[in-house]
């Protein structure tokens, strides 16, 4: 792993490391190092081929590299290909980055991602352009995988913090902010905007993709105990409202970019993660919910900081 110090000055890196320090260490840490320590030494490299991020040489032992990497399983975000293993994961994640790129310039940009998942984004923010990726997620698989996945990539300016955005430090400096499949786990969206807006420059730009639901009015649902079956889903809104709280957060110039519904087509279980997804969270026509609530409609959503705008406090 990339040390911290050459994302952070001295002081923010010394705090990241004493917070990911007192994380709790998951039960599976020692079996997902074990399959670490058995990966093959390959050639290091990566690119993107019509959305799969590619990362390394094939290897020769296409079996047992095949079982190493089922060690990580669920993989979620992809599609990818690890030294000659393709991984076919839940979420077809180049169909959202494809309705993201045409909607930001990275180049030459600091970028903060997150909920970064397994840092399949970060890859495509680089690929875009992009001088420095810092994600962060406190999933510890995810942070396993980002592990594995750079070994067969190699070392870039791009890393996986496995922690909450809430213990990230607060300063300025990201020319860029993506936050994207978050903000309905927050239940307080303003307090997540506010924060975010705190990391960007004065004029940096939020990339903000979330679900909503469908209407004109300023209204919002507040699902109760589950939304397409999963949990800590609080406040899904409307557009109209999910523009006024950006507004209320300190952001200018809101765009709305896209609002497409999801498919069982773009989230899917596979071999890879062979658990229940969407399909299963669905009625059977899918014009619902299996809670009945409107089905998942994700929109993508541009703004940048309001330097005239004072937006929502912080508690910390």
């Amino acid at each position: 792993m990339t040390p911290i110090s050459n994302f952070f000055d001295a002081d923010a890196a010394a705090l990241l490391e004493r917070r990911m320090a007192e994380r709790p260490r998951h039960g599976d840490q020692p079996r997902w190092q074990a399959a670490l320590d058995a990966l093959p030494t390959l050639e290091q490299g990566w690119r993107f081929d019509n959305g799969v991020l590619r990362a390394g040489a094939e290897a020769t032992e296409f079996e047992a590299l095949t079982e190493t990497l089922r060690a990580f399983i669920p993989w979620r975000k992809g599609p990818l290909n690890l030294g000659g293993i393709a991984i076919d994961t839940e979420w077809r994640s180049d169909w959202k980055w494809q309705r993201v790129a045409a909607h930001v310039a990275l180049a030459g940009k600091r970028v903060l991602d997150i909920g970064a998942g397994n840092g399949y984004f970060g890859w495509k923010m680089l690929a875009a352009g992009a001088r420095v990726v810092i994600g962060c997620d406190p999933t510890a698989l995810f942070a396993a995988q980002f592990r594995v996945i750079e070994h067969f990539a190699g070392v870039e300016p791009h890393i996986l913090l496995p922690l909450p955005f809430e213990d990230l430090p607060v300063c300025a400096d990201f020319d860029q902010v993506f936050s994207m499949g978050v903000l309905y786990h927050r239940r307080e969206p303003l307090e997540h905007l506010a924060r975010i807006r705190s990391h960007l420059v004065p004029d940096g730009e939020l990339l903000l993709e979330t679900l909503i639901i469908p209407g004109t009015a300023d209204d919002e649902l507040d699902p109760g105990v589950r939304y397409a079956n999963m949990r800590n889903v609080y406040r899904l809104p409307t557009e109209p409202r999910l523009h006024r709280w950006l507004v209320e957060a300190g952001y200018t110039g809101i765009e709305t970019m896209d609002i497409t519904a999801t498919t069982t087509q773009e989230q899917r279980s596979t071999d890879w993660m062979p658990f229940h997804s969407l399909a299963r969270a669905l009625t059977p026509d899918g014009s619902h919910t299996v809670e009945g609530h409107p089905p998942p409609l994700r929109a993508v959503v541009r703004a940048r900081v309001d330097p005239n705008a004072s937006g929502a406090s912080l508690d910390a």
